[in-house]
Parts: C-alpha cells; structure tokens; sequence
C-alpha cells in the first residue's frame, strides 16, 4: 500500500490545533482541495466517530462519505475516505512546553488509487501549511 508521511510545526497549543483539526466543517478552511463539508454525527454509543460528507472542490456533485475517528488521549484523530479508502492518519504532539505543536500525519493509499499518490501528497503539504495558519491566527 502506496502511503507518505508529512508534517509541520504550528505556534499554538495542541488544544487549539484539536478543536480545527476534530471539527469537519471547518475543513474547507484548510484542507487544500475540500470545497465543502456536511457533518452527520453518529450517536453517542459510537463514542468519537463522526459521519460526514466532503465535496472535492470543482466537483459539487461528487459527494464522498468519511468518518472521522478521534482519540483525545492518544491525540490523535484518523480520517477514513469510504469512497476511496484513502486513510489519513493525524496526530498531534505538544513542543515547547504545550505552547507549540508538531502536527504530523500518515496517509495510507490502497493500491487501486496509487495513481493519486503525487496529488495527495500535494494537497498534504498544502494543507499543513494552511492548517498551522489558521489555527495561529
């Protein structure tokens, strides 16, 4: 399985990092390629899943259903595209005393979408860019 590695460092707390990184609706903000976002969260006995819809930019017809799995303890939240099976793997690490935080993710490409490796690693390196901006201020 095709998959890549990234990562960048943001001026800000891991909490405030989590609470744009946890939220699918704020995606559009930063993730390069995602033009809008539906969220539908699932009941509360599915503990942190969260069901949503992403509209690739360009392509408003084209809805693509992800879940979103989080783990406050482990800092971590992974992204799983139920179209493509692309998973994004983020996690999120405190530097300089939890005033700074290593913002990190793996993303694993099944082989059928191999193809897209150079344009998601793209949107990746994009999109950790524009996320430690956002989340700076």
């Amino acid at each position: 399985m095709p998959s890549f590695q990234h990562s960048t460092t943001a001026a800000a707390p891991p909490e405030e990092v989590w609470k744009v990184l946890y939220d699918p609706s704020r995606f559009p903000e930063w993730w390069a390629g995602v033009e809008a976002v539906e969220v539908e969260t699932l009941p509360a006995a599915a503990g942190d899943l969260t069901s949503y819809t992403l509209y690739p930019t360009g392509y408003p017809d084209f809805p693509m259903p992800q879940q979103l799995q989080a783990s406050r303890d482990q800092q971590s939240i992974v992204i799983s595209c139920l179209v493509s099976d692309l998973r994004f793997d983020w996690r999120l690490e405190p530097l300089d005393g939890g005033q700074a935080t290593r913002i990190s993710v793996l993303v694993e490409i099944p082989e059928a979408e191999a193809h897209r490796l150079v344009t998601q690693r793209e949107a990746i390196t994009a999109s950790l860019s524009r996320l430690a901006a956002v989340v700076t201020g």
